[in-house]
């Protein structure tokens, strides 16, 4: 649930934001024509692109290119709020704040191949001091002015590009706007182990919920549940073979909440419990 909700717009489109919500909360976040520096002050979440998963908590960022995204919000304790900050980028606003030249690396040829859609950066001290220079302005709004906005605007756009990560941000910027186009079997099996819902699946690949479960059953010619199963049981076999990773911890890597969930689903499908199989295995293995 959002409990506040801050915005500054430049140019008639929506240039920061901070938003104040209880954990756990998912939303999806539509970006068709612009891409954002997403940064939690407080609390943490994964953000799921079309093929893509990234936990982030405080002290990192993301720089997401356009496209879909779901944005899982968590708990960090019982009552503890998330803080993020958004700042978006639009062709419009940065055609207009670099009316004269846009930056090489900004107007470049596109990159092949291109780069994912999300970057993750660690926060250095700079970027730390920006964000606490937009709570100062948060906190202040009468003090925001569109001349401000295009400094602040420009101030992390410089900044970004000379972190650590710059060569991979200079690609990213290169290819801001362009949709990245992706298969459905791209997108699905991207998701095996996320643990998405069909609704969720569906808003990635932008179709509604009876479209996606058509598709799905032409693809694949079976339901999205024994798909998702069958491919999570598989990963834990090889898991339980070829590794010495706990059971508990397989479990968790193949998508299971609950370890007894998991040792009965795998006895149905394998007709043995994890332990007897990874045994078996074990056993064959110093027999050949």
């Amino acid at each position: 649930m959002i409990q506040s909700h801050q915005c500054f717009n430049l140019y008639d489109r929506l240039l920061l934001e901070k938003i104040v919500l209880r954990a756990p909360f998912l939303t999806p976040g539509m970006m068709s024509d612009e891409a954002c520096f997403f940064y939690p002050v407080r609390g943490r979440g994964r953000i799921f692109s079309a093929t893509e998963s990234h936990p982030v908590s405080g002290a990192e960022a993301l720089v997401m290119k356009c496209g879909n995204y779901l944005n899982h919000f968590l708990e960090n304790g019982p009552g503890d709020n998330c803080e993020v900050i958004a700042v978006h980028f639009h062709p419009k606003v940065l055609r207009k704040i670099y009316a004269t030249e846009l930056p090489t690396f900004l107007s470049a040829p596109s990159p092949q191949p291109r780069p994912p859609q999300i970057q993750k950066i660690k926060a250095d001290a700079l970027l730390s001091n920006y964000i606490k220079s937009l709570q100062f302005y948060f906190e202040n709004p009468a003090l925001v002015s569109d001349e401000l906005l295009q400094l602040k605007l420009k101030e992390l756009i410089l900044l970004l590009v000379k972190t650590k990560n710059a060569d991979n941000i200079q690609r990213l910027f290169v290819s801001l706007f362009s949709p990245q186009e992706y298969s459905f079997k791209q997108i699905v099996e991207g998701h095996i182990f996320s643990n998405l819902n069909n609704e969720q699946l569906a808003l990635l690949t932008q179709l509604s919920l009876s479209s996606f479960k058509r598709e799905f059953e032409r693809v694949y010619q079976t339901s999205p549940a024994k798909f998702f199963k069958q491919r999570k049981l598989a990963r834990a076999a090889e898991l339980l073979r070829g590794t010495s990773l706990r059971i508990g911890d397989i479990a968790f890597e193949c998508g299971f909440k609950e370890l007894s969930h998991f040792s009965k689903s795998f006895q149905q499908a394998y007709g043995l419990r994890p332990s007897q199989y990874r045994q078996k295995n074990q056993k064959n293995q110093k027999d050949q």
